[in-house]
């Protein structure tokens, strides 16, 4: 008895160390500081989407999902290009995030401001944040547009 009882102690004492050690390694917003808000559009039955912003979360975005059917019409609505499309279109402080964008670079979008309309990772390039396929990674842009259709890379993934 004594045995199964020094178990469970031990085994609650892992757990409770372990759950410790990954909340502590998560960067929290430091306090007063803004956690920016990010509003999802998507498939209600996109896979790649909810780990999209799973991402997000994880680098501490506060995510508000809005599954709708018919995202032609948000992309449209919100001025994302044809050649910009992806699955998703996100929307964060009057810009717009489309695609599998990582979460660093609507970070520094966020930061620096640009006069731009957003940003983009077109398509859907394997090894973008939600599009994981083990160590696989795609190179692929983040491209900066504007309300006019012009863009430029923002910034670029090497592959592997």
């Amino acid at each position: 008895m004594k045995n199964i009882v020094l178990l469970i102690l031990v085994s609650v004492v892992v757990v409770a160390v372990a759950a410790m050690a990954f909340w502590s390694s998560r960067e929290p917003a430091a306090p007063g500081e803004k956690v920016a808000t990010i509003t999802v559009y998507h498939s209600p039955t996109c896979g790649c989407c909810k780990d999209w912003m799973e991402h997000l979360r994880d680098e501490g975005f506060a995510v508000q999902a809005e599954a709708v059917a018919d995202m032609q019409h948000i992309k449209q609505r919100e001025g994302v290009p044809p050649a910009m499309a992806s699955c998703h279109t996100a929307l964060v402080d009057g810009y717009v995030v489309e695609g599998h964008v990582p979460a660093a670079d609507i970070r520094r979008l966020l930061e620096e401001r640009p006069a731009v309309a957003g940003i983009a990772v077109p398509q859907m390039p394997v090894g973008s944040p939600g599009m994981e396929m083990g160590d696989r990674r795609d190179p692929y842009a983040v491209l900066a547009f504007t309300g006019d259709g012009k863009s430029r890379v923002y910034n670029h993934y090497p592959g592997n």
